[in-house]
């Protein structure tokens, strides 16, 4: 099993400072010192990434994050212990929860919905009853209230992922509460965002395309990368409602908006990276009835995703046989559709099955 010495060490061994290695893995430097000297555990993810960066394999236990979610379903929580103890809330347990956070989203990337679910649901029902139980200043408030935000995003992405779209949508709006009390209207945004998202794949594009705009007007003072994001799924919610001019538009702000990336960006949109807004933007080609144009970016995307990633892997192997299946090559699609077969049974995702029967039967 990779531990922090392991990955300081093969990342000086190759002459990279910590500074390039975040730049290389679009992980925050700060995030990567702390795993680096063991102030966070180790996720697959970032092991995955610097075995990119470095051109080697660094050994990894792939059991760790399942194992790693379960334990944390069963363990008691900082913030309960706090609650039991009536003690007023300090600096350091918001910091201990914002850290949690962080492993909680990490865990997303390798671990399945079904088991994931659980832990981050009690991990948001034990950060409200502390907001509303305990006493803090209002600075620290702020902090638990961001947090709670953070949570809700994740539980709300995570439902959504299991099929539960009803508690997804439940997690986002609860989230939106959060983020207003915390006086963070980027958060908001967010969290607007990723309901957005789950409304143009299950509902009415065009709700989908009203929540999108507000979410980028409304999302005062974000940095370029969560602007992309925003972006991103404004252009989708727009290519699903059949607005060609507008998702183009979307898009070309999405790629301004990640050439203007800085140094400064929210831990919370490390993922975002130019894979992935080249299979969004393959994905909104064949929205829009342009599938040869989608199939060299989702195949070049595909590319850089390590094993690990599972579900993102099935899922983009999905729309590039989608891609085939639109151009009339049936032979492919279904031979990508067994390259991702694997990959959907490794880690199990009511998203990823609904998008593999529905590119099956276009290829019937």
């Amino acid at each position: 099993m990779t531990n922090d010495a392991d990955l300081r060490a093969a990342r000086e061994a190759e002459g990279l400072s910590l500074a390039r290695m975040a730049r290389r893995t679009r992980f925050a430097k700060s995030y990567l010192s702390m795993v680096e000297t063991g102030k966070r555990p180790v996720p697959t993810d970032v092991v995955a990434a610097y075995e990119q960066v470095l051109g080697f394999p660094l050994a990894a236990d792939p059991g760790a994050p399942v194992r790693l979610a379960h334990e944390w379903l069963v363990s008691e929580s900082p913030a309960a212990l706090h609650l039991r103890s009536g003690r007023r809330i300090g600096r350091s347990l918001a910091a201990e929860l914002e850290s949690r956070v962080v492993e909680l989203r990490h865990l997303d990337d390798v671990v399945s919905s079904a088991d994931l679910l659980p832990a981050v649901s009690e991990e948001l029902s034990t950060a409200r009853e502390l907001v509303r139980e305990a006493t803090y200043s209002d600075s620290t408030g702020k902090r638990l209230f961001t947090a709670v935000g953070e949570l809700a995003q994740l539980a709300g992405w995570v439902a959504g992922d299991a099929g539960k779209l009803a508690e997804a949508q439940r997690f986002y709006l609860s989230g939106v509460d959060a983020a207003n009390q915390a006086r963070d209207r980027v958060l908001g945004a967010q969290l607007l965002s990723s309901l957005s998202y789950q409304i143009a794949n299950t509902g009415n594009p065009r709700d989908a395309v009203l929540l999108a705009r507000t979410a980028v007007m409304g999302a005062e003072g974000a940095t370029p990368l969560v602007r992309a994001l925003l972006l991103e799924r404004l252009a989708w919610a727009s290519a699903k409602s059949r607005d060609a001019e507008a998702t183009w538009r979307a898009l070309d702000e999405v790629d301004d908006a990640f050439a203007a990336r800085g140094a400064d960006e929210p831990e919370w949109v490390y993922w975002l990276n130019r894979a992935e807004i080249d299979v969004m933007a393959g994905r909104c080609l064949i929205q829009l009835g342009r599938p040869g144009e989608a199939e060299p970016l989702l195949s070049a995307a595909i590319e850089t995703y390590p094993a690990e990633h599972a579900r993102e892997v099935a899922l983009y192997l999905s729309w590039l046989a989608e891609s085939h299946a639109r151009s009339g090559d049936l032979d492919a699609a279904r031979e990508t559709l067994a390259r991702a077969q694997p990959f959907a049974e490794a880690m199990p995702s009511a998203r990823t099955g609904d998008r593999l029967r529905a590119v099956r039967q276009a290829c019937a």
